[in-house]
């Protein structure tokens, strides 16, 4: 009988740790939402493929965060992927040929928008382009154009 209480309250105890955790993480991906208190401004920039890119991810630079992805949108006339960024107002001065790049977060992360910066004298403005977009490489692609050249052979 004392065996069974035992069990009960560490299965008990075990539930509450597990729920605890689980808010913490709630807490923490609801906490991501905002970049700041402060002022940003936005960039647009145009890519090909995307990827799993998502509203809200981060765009970094030198990998340290900037911003945040604002919108995804998908252009009727060219057929490109039109991203506006949301970055921090601290970040005034990027240069007007920098460039955007879609990265992935890690092995089985997402994706975010790395800025390399140019050396143009003008800096990016708010609602500027950035001309300068490399697309997101696509694993499945590239596993497929080997297996094809893998049988051309």
């Amino acid at each position: 009988m004392q065996s069974n209480r035992a069990m009960d309250v560490s299965v008990g105890l075990f539930i509450i740790l597990g729920l605890a955790a689980m808010l913490v993480l709630a807490a923490q991906t609801i906490g991501q939402g905002k970049l700041n208190t402060g002022e940003t401004y936005s960039v647009v920039a145009r890519f090909d493929h995307i990827g799993d890119l998502k509203v809200r991810a981060p765009v970094s630079l030198a990998g340290v965060k900037i911003g945040r992805v604002e919108s995804i949108a998908a252009d009727p006339v060219d057929f490109q992927a039109v991203v506006v960024l949301r970055i921090d107002a601290s970040f005034d001065s990027l240069p007007a040929d920098t460039g955007a790049i879609i990265e992935s977060s890690g092995l089985l992360g997402g994706k975010h928008v790395a800025l390399e910066p140019g050396g143009d004298s003008e800096v990016l403005r708010d609602s500027d382009e950035i001309m300068l977009t490399q697309s997101s490489i696509s694993l499945e692609n590239l596993i497929g154009k080997y297996m094809l050249k893998g049988d051309a052979e």
